[in-house]
């Protein structure tokens, strides 16, 4: 590594993007994992559409 770094040049915001939507990895535990596909299969369902609608359900709990 250097031991200082010339910024001089740089762009600021080259990348930013206002209306940029990221999508984060959320990581279950197995069982949870497992309960959450259970439960969309027995609804015919994907397990991701399940696990966003568990999220928002328990969003409006904690509001």
């Amino acid at each position: 590594m250097k031991k200082e770094y010339n910024f001089s040049n740089a762009l600021r915001g080259k990348f930013y993007r206002k209306d940029a939507r990221l999508n984060l990895p959320i990581y279950l535990d197995k069982d949870i994992a497992d309960f959450i596909h259970k439960v969309a299969d027995q609804k015919k369902t994907d397990s991701q559409s399940r696990q966003v609608g568990q999220i928002k359900y328990c969003e409006g709990i904690k509001k």
